[in-house]
């Protein structure tokens, strides 16, 4: 017969073991989380996933899914993301879905960097030349090509031999710009598994053994809850302001608001305005891979427009700044990546609309210096007025209201007609109009 003391030891342990098993089955990841990469990949792109991995909890998420649709984008957005995905002590996978989507040049990179890289059918990867990737267009024999060619190709290899994928494919995806099906892929070992869905993926790599941030890792993804993260405002404003043409429109709309504000001082508005659009164009741009030289050129060029609005020079200096400014655009974003460059449409209307504005300004100010003057002392010079008074050489004379000291001829007499040639100080200095002219006296 068991004990009282016996029986309530024995009922403390069962319910100690059930109390720890509860702790270690709510301790199990219950998610995964989906990011999606869908497009160019750029900085909103790498602020978007470096954000989702890092705060990724492994207590919560035993999975990351980078759900990939992009033709490539900027190198030094994809070196970002893939520094998360190798950091992360949660397993990431690289799923480029849904059918006929890519993972072209810098997506090629990425899925060969996740633990995991999956394919859904109709889908293609590769073609990861380092052109693709923003570098600038050299010619092919050239020692800086071959320089960037071996230092990509070195960098693919790595991420293949870490995770035991197909290494010598990755060097033909790169000096080649060679690419594959998702049943080439799967047959040439460049990918894992071919997923219909995203379900369908958590189910087939459940029990895999990946690296994670260093560490051997068996997946159970079985029972995980797909969770997905839209972006937030920040990268939407970050997707909206690194777009090569809002930041190209943006810094022109400030130099434009600032011009204007400098032909009509006090307006305020346009001032204001080109203010935050040259501070928001100059964060964009320095956010992106712009040439310097193509930069400098456009200012050039609308340094030389404005130059022509004070110098006027018949056109000359304008028209060479229309020049300048339409070189410097399309060389401004040469050599960006997929998604990344200026179209030319862009190129040529904006030209044309500066052009024009610079134009409607100098027509403006020409038209200002041929307006007779109607305000301050100037307006006087060249007026007709009547003499009220005289005596000697002085006297006083009526014009436009007002009673004015006057000098001229001795020979001058109350109410006869004067024509001002001069103002000096307080003093007008007048002529007869016309020799024996008079006109009625002045109320």
């Amino acid at each position: 017969m068991i004990s009282p003391a016996r029986r309530w030891r024995v009922a403390a342990c069962v319910l100690a073991g059930l109390v720890l098993a509860g702790r270690a089955v709510a301790a199990q990841p219950s998610r995964a989380e989906v990011l999606t990469i869908d497009g160019a990949i750029g900085p909103a792109t790498e602020d978007y996933v470096v954000r989702g991995i890092r705060a990724a909890d492994p207590a919560e998420t035993g999975l990351i899914v980078l759900v990939m649709d992009t033709p490539g984008g900027l190198d030094t957005a994809m070196r970002g993301i893939i520094r998360a995905i190798l950091a992360s002590p949660v397993p990431v996978a690289a799923y480029v879905a849904p059918s006929g989507a890519r993972a072209a040049s810098a997506g090629t990179y990425i899925a060969y960097a996740a633990a995991v890289a999956a394919m859904a059918p109709g889908t293609n990867l590769g073609a990861a030349t380092p052109v693709e990737l923003g570098m600038p267009s050299l010619p092919a024999a050239s020692t800086e090509t071959r320089k960037i060619v071996s230092d990509a190709t070195a960098y693919i290899r790595s991420l293949a031999e870490l995770n035991g994928r197909n290494a010598d494919w990755a060097a033909t995806a790169v000096q080649g710009a060679a690419s594959l099906t998702a049943a080439e892929a799967l047959r040439r070992h460049v990918i894992d598994v071919i997923a219909g869905s995203l379900p369908d993926l958590l189910r087939q790599i459940d029990g895999m053994e990946v690296i994670a941030a260093g560490k051997h890792v068996r997946l159970a993804t079985a029972s995980l809850v797909p969770s997905p993260l839209a972006p937030d405002w920040r990268t939407r404003f970050l997707s909206v302001i690194t777009d090569p043409s809002v930041a190209y429109l943006l810094m022109l709309l400030g130099v434009w608001g600032l011009v204007f504000e400098l032909l009509n001082p006090g307006g305020v508005l346009p001032g204001l305005v080109g203010a935050i659009s040259l501070v928001l164009a100059l964060f964009g741009l320095g956010l992106l891979p712009i040439d310097y030289a193509g930069a400098g050129l456009v200012l050039l060029g609308i340094a030389l427009m404005l130059a022509e609005v004070f110098i006027g020079a018949f056109g000359v200096i304008g028209l060479g700044g229309m020049v300048a400014f339409a070189i410097g655009s399309v060389v401004m974003f040469r050599g960006a990546g997929p998604g990344f460059g200026l179209p030319l449409a862009v190129v040529l209307a904006t030209t044309l609309a500066t052009g024009a504005f610079f134009l409607l300004a100098v027509a403006m100010l020409i038209r200002s210096r041929r307006r007779p003057v109607t305000t301050g002392g100037e307006a006087l010079i060249g007026a007709e007025a009547s003499v009220v008074g005289w005596e000697g050489t002085e006297g006083t004379v009526h014009v436009a209201g007002e009673i004015w000291r006057a000098r001229g001829p001795a020979a001058l007499v109350p109410g006869a007609g004067v024509k001002i040639l001069a103002r000096k100080g307080l003093v007008l200095v007048v002529a007869p109009a016309a020799m024996g002219q008079e006109r009625g006296k002045t109320p």
